[in-house]
Parts: C-alpha cells; structure tokens; sequence
C-alpha cells in the first residue's frame, strides 16, 4: 500500500480526470492522497474535491511563490483547518530561486503559517528552495517543532535534513529521486532513516523515471518508493509500509477520524 503525501490533484491538468487516475491508483495500490493548497481563492474548490472522495485529504495555505494572492492571517488558517478534512497547514516556506533578494513578506507569511499550526495543532507542509538556512532558522525561531511537519520534494543535502529532522520534521522525497543526475538526492535517500520518511509526486509535476516530462499524478508515486528502496538495498513493500506508517502518524487527524 503506497500514500501519496503531496499531490495537487485539483489543478486543472488533473482536476477533469479524477475516475480515471483514481483507476490508475487503484491499479498501483496507491490507496490515498493528501492534496495540498497554493492559495486561498482556489481552496474552496479544492475543498468541495477532497470533500466528495474518501480517499482525499487536504491542506490549507499559501505557497511562497504566489505574491500577488490574498495574504493569509493565523486566525483564518486555524478557522479552515478545523473543517474535518484538513489535515496539515501549507504548503509554505521560503522560495528564493527565481529572486535576487530575499523578500520579507515571504519569511512574515512562513511565520504566519507556522503559528497557526501551533494554534490548530497540525503539521506543517514546507516548501523550501534555495532558502534552506532562512527556512531552518524561522523554524527554529517559531518554535516549528511543537507543530511538526515535513519538508516536502526536499532537494536539499544531508545536512539540512539532519537539522531538518533534529527539529522533529520528516523529509519527502519526489520523483526528483528516480533522476540521473540527483546524486545529492540519492545520498540523502540512502541514509534516511525509514521512520522520518515520507514519498510523494507533487503532481502534476516532477513525474518520474519512466515517465519524466510527462504529467504526473498520484499513481506514479510507487515509482518514487521504487527508487528509495533500490537506493537502500531494501524490498518495496518495506518502503511502502514504512512511508505508509509514517504518512499517518504525522497527519494523526486523518486517524483520530477514522476511529470516531
């Protein structure tokens, strides 16, 4: 049983054929997907989605790269994370890639999210790239570890995944980790201890080997285990059940439902 921990199935490219990836899950025994929010205008849609498949969950937040978006406050994100299937905040962090200077409305919305997680006690979804430092250091400011979360399609090296994981953070790994040339990325996968590890597709983006350059969805997250555990020397099913416990313990909400 595989969990595909970040997807945005909601996007249009995905959003008109959900039958037929969720026949295409079934095939891969891809069981369910935690579809996480960009911005506050399309959540509602992405809501209703979640809301009308068992198999769905969702977040709520801002991502870094959207700047001209209705700004989240902290009483707005706890207010939408208490509907039932809302199980983490995000995804947010630090994106500085495309920049030449860091912008402080970035690191205030991070801060942001970041309490209304401890507010709301739910994970947080961290976005970071080439921000790694910035993002360690508001985590630890912020007190981030008395959330929790992970540090999704994470790119970074081995060390900031320790410091990462030393703040109390799992590390998710994408179809990133099946490229040639990711070799940072296998080390990191290599090493990671099972039980701070979680896989995703981030779809619709990031499809893997085989199937890289082509649109992506939750199905083809089985790849990304695939590759971790040819990285580690381990059967597949041990990454699947691993990742699997994992996927839960962080985002206990979706069992605290369940149970009740």
């Amino acid at each position: 049983m595989f969990i595909d921990s970040h997807c945005h199935i909601n996007f249009p490219e995905l959003a008109a054929n959900v039958p037929e990836i969720f026949a295409r899950m079934d095939a891969n025994g891809v069981t369910q997907a935690l579809c996480v929010s960009v911005n506050l205008s399309d959540w509602p849609d992405l809501i209703a989605l979640v809301d009308a498949h068992e198999r769905l969950w969702a977040s709520v937040g801002v991502h870094p790269d959207y700047e001209d978006t209705p700004e989240p406050g902290v009483e707005q994100l706890v207010a939408l994370s208490a509907h039932p299937k809302v199980v983490a905040i995000g995804e947010t962090g630090l994106d500085y890639f495309r920049l030449t200077e860091a912008p402080e409305w970035q690191r205030q919305r991070f801060r942001t999210h970041i309490r209304a997680a401890r507010q709301a006690g739910l994970p947080l979804i961290v976005h970071t790239r080439a921000a790694a430092q910035d993002t360690l250091r508001i985590l630890q400011e912020e007190q981030a570890g008395q959330a929790g979360g992970v540090m999704h399609c994470f790119t970074e090296s081995w060390e900031v995944a320790q410091a990462a994981m030393e703040l109390g953070f799992y590390i998710s790994l994408s179809g990133i980790v099946t490229f040639k040339n990711a070799v940072q990325l296998h080390e990191v996968a290599a090493r990671m201890p099972l039980e701070r590890l979680l896989i995703e597709t981030d779809s619709p983006y990031l499809a893997p080997v085989p199937f890289r350059g082509k649109l992506n969805d939750p199905s083809k997250v089985v790849h990304v285990a695939e590759k971790i555990a040819a990285l580690k020397g381990l059967p597949v099913s041990t990454v699947a059940q691993a990742t699997t416990d994992n996927f839960f313990n962080l985002f206990n909400k979706i069992k605290k439902k369940v149970e009740v």
